[in-house]
C-alpha cells in the first residue's frame, strides 16, 4: 500500500471511531441547548413571561458558558477528554430535564445560567479534540460532519419538539415540561457510554494497529512542531493575543445571527398564520436547518478540495448578513420568501463555522489551544445571549420582527468584515513562516 492510501485508511478509520459518535453527542447537546425556542410557545403563557424576560432567559445560557468556558477546557487537557466530555453531558442532561421544574422568572433565569455553566467547554472541548487526531488538511471537512449535528438537531429538534409539546396535559402535566424532561435523559445516558468509548489520543488507541498509531502520532506531532517553530504562545500571551480577541469578536457576530434566529424562529412562523398548529410550526421551522445540514458539508468539502479558507469564511458570512436583510422585508406577508432567505442565511452561518474553526489551531498548540479556543468560544457565545435578548428587546419595544432581523444581518456583515482581516493577518504570518524554513534549509 502506498503511503497516500496508507493515510487514507488511517484517517477513515479514525473518522468512523470518532465522528459519528461525536456527532450524536453534539446533536443532544444542541437539541438541549434549543428546545426552549419551542418551549416559549406554550410556557410564555402559562408562566407570564414577556418577550423581553423570555430573551434574558434564553440568552443566560451563554453567560454561564462565558464564565467556565477557559477553566473547563484546561480541564479537558488535564483530566483527559473521555472523563471530561463525559461529565459535561451526565450533568448537562440532568440540568436540562430538571428545566420542568421552572416556577418562574427567578427559576427560569438561575436554571438557565446553571444550563451553561454545565455545557460549558463541550464544543471548544471537541474542537481541541478533533485536532489530537486529524492532521490540519483534513480539519475542514471534519469540523464540518461534526458540525452538522447542529442543523440536524435543529432539524428533529424542530419536528420532535412541536410534538412533545402536544404531550400538554398528560399525567396532569404540561407539554413543554415534558419535552425538556424527555430530550434531556438521552444525554445523561450517553455521557454514560462516554466513559466507555472515548479514547484521549491515538497513542492510547487499541482499536487502532500500532503502526497505525506511531504513525498518525507521528504526523501530529511534526505539525505541532511547525506551528511552534513560528511562534509558542504562553497562557496569558493567549489570553492577550489579538488575532484570539478578533476571532472572538467575529464568532460573537456569527453567533448573533445563528441564536437570534434559532430561539425565534418559531415565533416568526407563528405570526405566517394564526392557524398553525405546534406540529405545523416545527415542520416549517426545521426547513431552513435541513438546508444549513446539506449546505454546510458541501462548504467544508469545497475549502477542504482548494485548501482554501479566508474567501470561503467571508463569502458566506457576508452573504448570511445579505439574507437576513432580506428576509426582514418580507416578514408574514410572504411567508415563503421568509423562509427561503432564512433558509439561505442559515446554509451559510452553518457553513462558515467549520472553515472559522480551522483558525486557531493554525497558530496555538498545547496549553495555548485549550486556552485560545475556549477563550474564542466563550466570547463568541456571548453572542448567544445578545441575538435572543436584543430580538424580544426590539420585538417588545416595535412590536415587530423586522428591525430584530435587520441588527442580526447586520452583525454578520461586521463579523465578515473583521473575518477577512484576522484570516489575511494569518495567512501572512505563514507564508514568511514557510519562506524562513525554506532559507534556513537552502
Amino acid at each position: 500500500m502506498n503511503d497516500k492510501l496508507y493515510e487514507k485508511s488511517v484517517i477513515n478509520k479514525v473518522t468512523w471511531r470518532l465522528i459519528p459518535f461525536l456527532v450524536l453527542s453534539y446533536l443532544l447537546c444542541y437539541i438541549d441547548r434549543v428546545n426552549l425556542g419551542f418551549a416559549a410557545l406554550t410556557m410564555n403563557k402559562e408562566l407570564g413571561f414577556s418577550a423581553t424576560v423570555f430573551g434574558w432567559g434564553a440568552g443566560l445560557l451563554f453567560v454561564g458558558y462565558f464564565l467556565f468556558e477557559v477553566p473547563s477546557n484546561l480541564a479537558l487537557q488535564r483530566f483527559g477528554a473521555r472523563i471530561w466530555i463525559a461529565r459535561i453531558m451526565i450533568t448537562w442532561g440532568i440540568i436540562s430535564a430538571a428545566m420542568a421544574l421552572i416556577q418562574g422568572t427567578v427559576s427560569f433565569y438561575v436554571m438557565r445560567f446553571l444550563l451553561g455553566a454545565a455545557e460549558a467547554g463541550f464544543f471548544p472541548g471537541i474542537i481541541l479534540y478533533l485536532t489530537y487526531w486529524f492532521p490540519a488538511e483534513y480539519r475542514g471537512v471534519i469540523i464540518s460532519r461534526f458540525m452538522f449535528a447542529q442543523p440536524i438537531a435543529l432539524m428533529l429538534g424542530s419536528a420532535i419538539s412541536g410534538w412533545l409539546l402536544n404531550l400538554d396535559g398528560v399525567w396532569g402535566i404540561s407539554g413543554w415540561k415534558w419535552m425538556f424532561v424527555l430530550e434531556g435523559l438521552p444525554s445523561v445516558l450517553l455521557g454514560i457510554v462516554t466513559l466507555f468509548y472515548l479514547t484521549d489520543k491515538p497513542e492510547k488507541a487499541e482499536w487502532l494497529k500500532p503502526d497505525e498509531r506511531k504513525w498518525l502520532q507521528a504526523r501530529l506531532d511534526a505539525e505541532r512542531s511547525k506551528v511552534e517553530a513560528v511562534r509558542k504562545y504562553g497562557f496569558w500571551e493567549t489570553l492577550l493575543n489579538p488575532r484570539v480577541l478578533l476571532l472572538g469578536f467575529t464568532y460573537v457576530c456569527i453567533v448573533i445571527g445563528i441564536y437570534g434566529v434559532n430561539m425565534w424562529l418559531p415565533q416568526i412562523v407563528k405570526t405566517f398564520s394564526s392557524q398553525l398548529s405546534n406540529t405545523q410550526i416545527g415542520l416549517i421551522s426545521a426547513i431552513p436547518f435541513v438546508s444549513a445540514a446539506i449546505g454546510m458539508l458541501f462548504i467544508g468539502i469545497s475549502s477542504d478540495h482548494f485548501q482554501e479558507r479566508k474567501w470561503h469564511l467571508t463569502i458566506t458570512t457576508v452573504l448570511a448578513g445579505l439574507t437576513l436583510l432580506a428576509s426582514a422585508y418580507t416578514g408574514s406577508s410572504s411567508p415563503a420568501w421568509t423562509i427561503f432567505f432564512l433558509s439561505v442565511s442559515s446554509i451559510c452561518l452553518y457553513g462558515c463555522m467549520p472553515i472559522f474553526w480551522t483558525y486557531p489551531p493554525a497558530f496555538l498548540t498545547g496549553t495555548a489551544a485549550a486556552a485560545g479556543i475556549a477563550l474564542i468560544n466563550s466570547i463568541g457565545n456571548l453572542g448567544g445571549f445578545a441575538g435572543p435578548f436584543a430580538v424580544g428587546w426590539i420585538k417588545d419595544t416595535t412590536g415587530d420582527f423586522l428591525y430584530g432581523l435587520i441588527f442580526l444581518g447586520f452583525s454578520a456583515i461586521i463579523g465578515a468584515l473583521v473575518a477577512y482581516i484576522v484570516c489575511t493577518k494569518t495567512e501572512q504570518t505563514q507564508a514568511k513562516a514557510a519562506v524562513s524554513r525554506a532559507e534556513s534549509v537552502n
